[in-house]
């Protein structure tokens, strides 16, 4: 019984073992170097492979071609004809708003316009149709009188030459002539400008407001029925058959999900690093081992505030043939400001800014050698090395313990 209970206690405990003998020999090594006074370090070899400078933040995802339809007064749904994720064709009907009320205030609008208009023609033609006969008939009958007065007045004027008529008589003649002109410019005003111009003015003014109502009267009635603009995805429908909406309430969204867009914010420091047309990659939580590619389309025009922090905010354009990409989602942005392939690089750890210099630490013959380097672009983890540097150096981070390295130091490498 108890050889089982040990054999049992040295399987539970074995990583345990394990890890304690790897200290204790870690720890003899490193004793025995420290009497030597050899330093251990971290050592890693400098090699060519492909760099790329990146941004990184969070962005959402947003339709670049989209369609929002509300809700243009407070009605009943009548009928939801598609759900989220249907793709639809242009023309195709979405959604049906009750619209009886619509079509009563069309109807009310429709006749107020007619009315309104029947008011303008009888101002621009004198007055109504019963009125401009009559003023008509008026008119014909003083140019008749007119022309007779006229013909009267030239035959007392030749009986007053031959001393058949008087001077009163001629005058008389004369002044039936003056009324009948006088009649007939009456009765032309009456035809031509019998209203003011504030008259006027009242009535065009009714019109154009009658107008006005009537377009209102028919959008609302053609807003009660939603139609796809264009081919796209419906994305979002939070209402269903029988609710009722109010004003303005979100009825559908639709969109063309073959290119979407991201929009995110970088940090003040970072804004400088941006260019339109840089490569964008973008990745979502939601789908593991998926990267999505496109371009910088928009560049900080202005600098905020956002909570703690000073940005920019950015837009990004992504192919998303597949639709899997979905509006509104959060997703993590990579800004490629430059990349070079073939650059010699190093791990950032090992490079070091000593005296205003950069410099790196070699592993020569088991001792520190000190070289200066020019730097160029920089990743997450590694840094490009223009100059300074061999290929295939073996170069030394740092020490193990944290001793601090100088030229000439004796040290003993532990490979990355």
């Amino acid at each position: 019984m108890v050889r089982n209970n040990t054999t049992s206690f040295l399987r539970r405990n074995r990583l345990l073992l394990g890890a304690a003998v790897a200290l204790a020999v870690l720890l003899l090594f490193t004793s025995g170097m420290m009497r030597r006074r050899v330093v251990p370090v971290r050592a890693e070899t400098a090699i060519r492979q492909s760099i790329a400078s990146v941004i990184s933040t969070n962005g959402k995802v947003e339709p670049v071609k989209n369609f929002e339809a509300h809700a243009p007064a407070p009605a009943e749904v009548k009928r939801v004809l598609a759900k989220p994720g249907d793709a639809v064709k242009p023309g195709q009907l979405l959604l049906q708003l009750d619209d009886s009320n619509a079509r009563t205030n069309a109807a009310k609008a429709l006749a107020q316009l007619r009315a309104a208009e029947a008011d303008l023609h009888a101002i621009e033609s004198g007055g109504t149709q019963d009125e401009v006969l009559t003023t008509r008939s008026q008119l014909d009958k003083a140019q008749a009188e007119r022309d007779a007065a006229q013909r009267n007045l030239q035959a007392v004027q030749r009986l007053q030459h031959n001393g058949a008529a008087s001077p009163a008589e001629v005058e008389e003649a004369r002044n039936r002539v003056t009324r009948a002109e006088a009649e007939i410019q009456l009765l032309q005003s009456k035809l031509s400008r019998r209203f003011s111009t504030p008259e006027i003015t009242k009535v065009q003014a009714a019109v154009t407001e009658a107008r006005a109502a009537y377009a209102g009267a028919q959008e609302l009635l053609q807003n009660s029925n939603i139609h796809a603009p264009f081919a796209g995805t419906v994305y979002q429908i939070p209402v269903k058959a029988g609710s009722y909406v109010n004003t303005g309430d979100l009825l559908i969204q639709v969109a063309n999900l073959d290119v979407v867009q991201v929009r995110a914010f970088v940090d003040e420091p970072e804004i400088g690093r941006l260019a339109k047309g840089e490569k964008v990659e973008i990745t979502w939580d939601a789908v593991s081992n998926r990267t999505w590619e496109g371009t910088l389309t928009q560049t900080p025009t202005v600098v905020t505030n956002l909570g703690t922090r000073t940005v920019g905010e950015i837009t990004c354009q992504i192919s998303n043939s597949d639709k899997k990409l979905l509006p509104n989602v959060n997703v993590n942005v990579t800004i490629v400001t430059a990349r070079h392939d073939g650059a010699l690089t190093v791990s950032r750890e090992a490079v070091h800014d000593l005296d205003g210099k950069r410099v790196v630490y070699q592993i020569v013959n088991d001792r520190i050698k000190l070289l200066d380097v020019q730097t160029g672009i920089a990743s997450l983890t590694r840094v490009e090395i223009l100059s300074g540097v061999p290929e295939g150096a073996r170069i030394a981070p740092g020490s193990i313990n944290a001793q601090p390295l100088r030229t000439g130091m004796e040290v003993k490498a532990v490979e990355r």
